[in-house]
C-alpha cells in the first residue's frame, strides 16, 4: 500500500455503544475532481496513539473503478477528522 495521507469527507453510523463504523467518503483527486468511495468491508479496527494523539485505525476493502483495492482510514479522536492514510 502506498501511504497518501488525505483528508476526507466521511459519513459514518454510530451505534449506541458509541463505537464508529465508515460507510462512504469522497476525497479531492489532483485534477480538483471528487472521487467518492463506499467502504465495501471493514477488515480491522484498532485503537493506536501516534504522536501523543488516539486515533481509530481501520483497514477496509473496496470496489474501486473495477478493482477489490484494500486501504486504511484513520479518526483522530482529538480533532474528529478522518483520513485516507494508506491504499
Amino acid at each position: 500500500m502506498k501511504i497518501v495521507n488525505k483528508a476526507v469527507e466521511m459519513i459514518s453510523k454510530t451505534n449506541l455503544d458509541g463505537q464508529i463504523t465508515p460507510v462512504k467518503f469522497r476525497l479531492i483527486e489532483e485534477d480538483e475532481s471528487w472521487i467518492e468511495i463506499k467502504v465495501d468491508q471493514v477488515l480491522t479496527k484498532e485503537l493506536n496513539k501516534l504522536a501523543g494523539n488516539k486515533m481509530w485505525v481501520y483497514e477496509c476493502q473496496s470496489l474501486i473503478s473495477g478493482t477489490l483495492k484494500r486501504y486504511q482510514l484513520r479518526y483522530e479522536i482529538d480533532t474528529c477528522r478522518w483520513q485516507l492514510f494508506k491504499i
